[in-house]
């Protein structure tokens, strides 16, 4: 592991009901997700907080009446038009079941933007915390994961990337997008790496 994981936190992506859980919004998202992301991260979140590493989940919604909400690209008004919302304060922006959130995890929200880093408090919360690498899991390779790994590189934080706990659709553009474009930006790791590193290194 060449990252510094003195200083590192676990920040989740889009991890969310309605995203890649029961229902979704973005069935073969979830679907490509559903033995990664979901089984990987969980033992991810696990690990970090035994090692009191800082877990950030990072969710993306809108408010009921859409407004404040970007509708400048495909991506938004295909959203809009599912009938799955993903409205704050619903289940389907809850973090999933799976990753156990405890009270010492932080859970933030947008409703704008196309990764939490442009979108939500995140970058002052990790500064306060004395964060200098992410170690980003979730969804999706195609937009949000990668907008996020390089909004991280351009504020000057390493980042890891556990290609097992990341997903995209389809998965073999996912694959393409992690050894072609993540991997010139961030380390790429399996979650056992990550699970070991944390279990032998404890804050």
């Amino acid at each position: 592991m060449h990252a510094d994981l003195t200083a590192a936190a676990l920040v989740t992506s889009e991890c969310q009901n309605g995203v890649i859980g029961v229902g979704s919004a973005l069935p073969e998202l979830a679907d490509a997700a559903r033995h990664t992301v979901l089984p990987n991260g969980a033992r991810l979140c696990a690990a970090a907080r035994q090692a009191g590493v800082p877990v950030i989940h990072c969710v993306a919604g809108r408010r009921p009446d859409d407004r404040g909400s970007n509708r400048n690209a495909r991506l938004f008004a295909a959203m809009l038009k599912s009938p799955v919302r993903l409205d704050l304060g619903e289940p389907a922006t809850d973090v999933v079941a799976d990753f156990d959130v405890h009270p010492s995890d932080f859970v933030l929200s947008r409703i704008h933007g196309l990764n939490p880093m442009a979108g939500t408090d995140l970058d002052p919360i990790l500064r306060n915390l004395g964060v200098r690498t992410l170690v980003v899991v979730g969804v999706s390779v195609n937009v949000a994961v990668t907008n996020l790994t390089m909004d991280a590189v351009n504020l000057g934080y390493q980042v890891v990337v556990p290609r097992d706990a990341v997903a995209g659709w389809p998965s073999s553009y996912a694959d393409q997008v992690i050894d072609n474009t993540l991997r010139l930006l961030a380390e790429i790791v399996e979650t056992d790496d990550l699970v070991k590193e944390w279990s032998t290194s404890p804050r």
